[in-house]
């Protein structure tokens, strides 16, 4: 990989750096603290929230026709999303463990926490839990698809326009020959960044 393209990830890197820094500042200016995965508002805030709730009949009486037509096809789609989270469970018990790549833990990407939020009527508080699941199970099985890839095929694309995972600064570049046959063996253990469990056999 090229030394400026390794300033660029770095760079990139600095910056995911500062956006935590400010949401911290933002915890604070918000006055709420996270404690064991749990969100606690000061009680004031908590006060001012319950008040500036809407009720869920105005909330549901003010949905257009064609948002209650389509409720049951968005929630529909729990059955498939539920068969891949217990297919990716599978997989990562099965098949990372055998290679030795570390395992994605689920609690990192799947995040339900929006339901603390008072503000919010108890169907708005469902909605976005949906929807943060559903967002957090594709993230989940981003990360579990890129350490895969890494062992399996890590070569960048030829356009550059694909969408980057977190392991993708690792691959060679399209059409270096020689870095991948002659580091593929050594990128294959890279994961020196993330927990490593015991393997099973390699």
């Amino acid at each position: 990989m090229s030394n400026r393209l390794n300033d660029i990830l770095e760079e990139i890197k600095e910056l995911e750096k500062a956006v935590e820094t400010e949401m911290k500042r933002r915890e604070e200016e918000l006055k709420y603290q996270v404690r064991k995965r749990k969100v606690i508002f000061e009680k004031e805030i908590k006060a001012l929230h319950k008040k500036m709730a809407g009720s869920l009949f105005s909330y549901v009486i003010k949905s257009s026709l064609l948002t209650v037509i389509s409720a049951p096809i968005i929630y529909a789609m729990i059955i498939p999303a539920l068969v891949l989270d217990i297919c990716l469970w599978i997989y990562q018990a099965i098949c990372l463990p055998i290679y030795g790549i570390p395992r994605v833990k689920r609690k990192d990407h799947i995040i339900l926490d929006r339901h603390f939020l008072k503000y919010l009527n108890i169907l708005e508080r469902i909605n976005c839990d949906y929807c943060s699941y559903f967002n957090g199970l594709a993230s989940y099985a981003t990360e579990i698809a890129a350490r895969t890839e890494q062992y399996w095929c890590p070569i960048k694309h030829a356009s550059g326009k694909t969408q980057r995972h977190s392991r993708y600064h690792l691959f060679f570049d399209y059409g270096d020959a020689q870095a991948y046959k002659a580091k593929l063996a050594d990128l294959r253990n890279k994961y020196d960044d993330l927990e490593r469990k015991p393997i099973l056999s390699k």
